[in-house]
Parts: structure tokens; sequence; C-alpha cells
């Protein structure tokens, strides 16, 4: 099993560059950061945790900013998103910063894609928030026209565009009907979210991990329904607080990488995690 990490990386915890090298050099698999644009103080839309907001949430540097850095100083790390707001992007830009990041690194990277929970960033990006999932999947088809090897156009209700000259097109191949970096959706379980998987993504990022067992199943019945290969499916675990017991649970359930949580701290705190984590390599 793949062991990899996700950190809020932000302006007062250590830095891209130091962390991706630590990884690295300690034999991680990979390093998946999370976004928010903003977060509006009005507070409105509750924590889904509980309590008060963390203060990282505010925080968080850019995504594809910091793996760029990661990915310059490191040969084989993975790279992901953890998960990219796709309603809250421009698709055309999105599709452009994807693919160069792919491309640089070597097919290092995955698009982690989510749906969001914060109602008011939403709103100053213009997201009528009950369209939020149609929009996300049409914003990917828009962004998979654009990855195309020959120029393909799209209209769709969210967005269009004419058939382009669009490079650098993703180092990764299309496998099946998804094209473009690796791509894994974050979300609960349910059967709307698992039909978009099947429809086009590489798999499912389940926050914490809990539920597994009941719900993989129902996601391999969607995945097979939809034609995709039995064999293809990826399911990563994300933001895990580790245990023996609980990472032996999930090489039962045949999953391949798991993704720890390292806290948002500053670089000695964040170094004795990954010392506690290596038990895990």
């Amino acid at each position: 099993m793949r062991i990899s990490t996700t950190i809020f990386l932000t302006d007062e915890t250590v830095t891209p560059v130091r962390l991706a090298r630590e990884l690295e050099q300690r034999g991680f698999g990979g390093l998946y950061l999370p976004e928010h644009t903003h977060i509006p103080v009005s507070r409105r839309t509750p924590y889904p945790m509980g309590g008060e907001l963390p203060r990282e949430y505010g925080r968080t540097l850019d995504p594809f900013v910091a793996l760029g850095q990661a990915a310059a100083v490191t040969e084989r790390l993975t790279l992901g998103t953890g998960i990219t707001l796709v309603a809250q992007h421009d698709p055309i830009d999105l599709a452009k910063q994807a693919a160069t990041l792919d491309h640089l690194s070597g097919g290092r990277f995955t698009l982690g894609v989510g749906y969001g929970w914060n109602v008011e960033e939403a709103a100053d990006h213009g997201v009528e928030w009950p369209t939020r999932r149609d929009r996300v999947r049409d914003r990917m088809a828009l962004m998979r026209a654009l990855w195309a090897d020959e120029p393909t156009g799209y209209e769709g209700a969210s967005g269009s565009v004419q058939a382009s000259e669009a490079h650098p097109k993703p180092f990764q191949r299309p496998r099946g009907p998804v094209n473009g970096p690796r791509t894994l959706i974050g979300g609960g379980a349910g059967p709307k979210l698992f039909a978009h998987i099947a429809e086009y993504a590489d798999g499912w990022l389940p926050i914490g991990g809990g539920g597994l067992t009941e719900s993989l199943p129902k996601l391999r019945a969607a995945w097979e329904e939809a034609g995709r290969d039995p064999k293809s499916l990826q399911v990563v675990p994300y933001a895990v607080l580790p245990s023996p017991g609980k990472l032996a649970h999930y090489a039962e359930l045949g999953i391949e990488e798991v993704v720890l949580q390292l806290p948002p701290a500053d670089e000695p705190e964040v170094l004795r995690t990954l010392d506690a984590y290596a038990a895990y390599l």
C-alpha cells in the first residue's frame, strides 16, 4: 500500500519545497493539498466537523503554485489536489493549469475533484449552490475537450469552448471514458456521487475513509454498470489518522493508496509526525 500525505499548507507552516523533499527522501508516495480561495468572515455555513473553523482554512496556499514547487524538487513523489473546487474555477484556465502540472511533472498529478461545503465562498464565485454538482460535471467535460488529442469543441449549460489548439496536453493518456490527469472525486457515499465517479473519473477520494465496507460494493456495482473495467477502479481514503488496524482493513478491501493527515504546523512538528508515520511505510 502506498502511503501518501495531505496538509493544509499556509503562510505559517512548513514550505512546499521542504516538505516535498522530506517526503520523497523518506519514501512517502505523494502529497495532496486542499483548496480554499477565501473564507468569508460572515461564517453562515457551519464547519462540517463541528465547532470553530480552524485557522488554516483561511490561510491556504494556492495548491497549483505549491505543487509546482514540489514537482520541481522531486522526481517520484506524486502530487495531487485534495480537493480542487472545480465549480469555482474558469474551466479553460483550470484545464491549462492541470495539464501544465501533469506535463511538467511527468504524469505525477492527480486532480482531486470536490463540490465544496462553504456556501458563501462558492457564492462569491457566482456558484448557485443547488447546481454545483451539475456545474462540476459540465466543467469537467469542457476540460476533457481541451485535453483531447485533436481540437474538440464543447457546449454545456455552464460554459462552452470552441475547437481549439490547447497545449500542453496532460502527460497521462486517455483510459476508458477519462482523459487528462488521474481524476478522483471526493464526497459522501451515494448513488449520484457514484454515478459521476463511474462516468468521468478514475475513482473515489472518501474523506476519513469510514464506512467503506458498506459503500464499496455499491460503488463497484455502479462502476461495472457503466461498463468500466472492475480492475481499474481506484479508492483512496483521504485525510486519515492512521492505526495498524485501520490500514490492515484497507488492505483487505484491496485499497492500494491511503492519504494520511499531517498537522498544519511548522517544520519541526511536521517532521516529528513524519517520523511517527514512518512505521506505516
